[in-house]
């Protein structure tokens, strides 16, 4: 079996982008975004303290690099738990995964959503325009009895839910003890919105 770089490793396989983008992970995961810095990642890729920079122009543009493939490797782990839902239940499945996600990987997921960032990243631009549409295509499947409202803002009331799901059992405040229990949790709060946002079915006049 091949043994993984470790901290000292020297970069030989040409993808200079890549090494430090693995290399941030790396540091995010074992650290915290603290640290986090391009001096930081060229010492764990193995290269010269100005090599990053033919990439990366700063901080904020490794964490923007970082932060969108966080976001595709999101957008294939809620394809995977359900590739096109349209019932609660199935929405709950994809809202658990989304939890989930959060969990096993705490540090991706807050330089995904609460570490500064470049914002004209192009890259990063790409991948939260694609998981915006992503939430937004998936809530008009799960809503079609509600045509009336705004799809951007349902979406967007549907993502805080879930997104503050995954902050609340990240920062200790909701039981993350096993994942039978975050699931549970997940899936019963977004039941309960659905249910009393749901329409009333009116009275029969038999």
């Amino acid at each position: 079996m091949t043994q993984a770089p470790g901290p000292t490793s020297p970069y030989h396989h040409g993808d200079l982008r890549a090494a430090c983008l693995r290399a941030a992970r790396e540091l995010l995961e074992e650290d915290g975004s603290a640290a986090l810095s391009l001096r930081a990642v060229a010492r764990r890729a193995g290269v010269s303290a100005t090599a990053p920079y033919r990439h990366f122009a700063d901080r904020d543009a490794l964490v923007s690099a970082v932060a969108a493939e966080g976001y595709r490797e999101l957008a294939t782990v809620l394809t995977a738990a359900h590739p096109s839902p349209t019932t609660p239940d199935e929405l709950a499945t994809v809202a658990v995964a989304y939890v989930h996600f959060a969990l096993d990987h705490p540090a991706l997921f807050r330089a995904m959503f609460a570490e500064p960032c470049d914002p004209t990243d192009a890259e990063r631009a790409a991948a939260t325009t694609a998981m915006r549409q992503y939430v937004r295509d998936l809530v008009r499947s799960v809503f079609p009895d509600f045509p009336q409202a705004d799809p951007d803002a349902l979406a967007t009331s549907m993502w805080a839910l879930v997104h503050g799901l995954a902050f609340l059992h990240l920062d200790g405040k909701l039981d993350a003890s096993t994942p039978a229990t975050v699931a549970h949790q997940v899936g019963a709060a977004v039941h309960a919105v659905l249910a009393v946002s749901s329409p009333t079915t009116p009275p029969s006049s038999d």
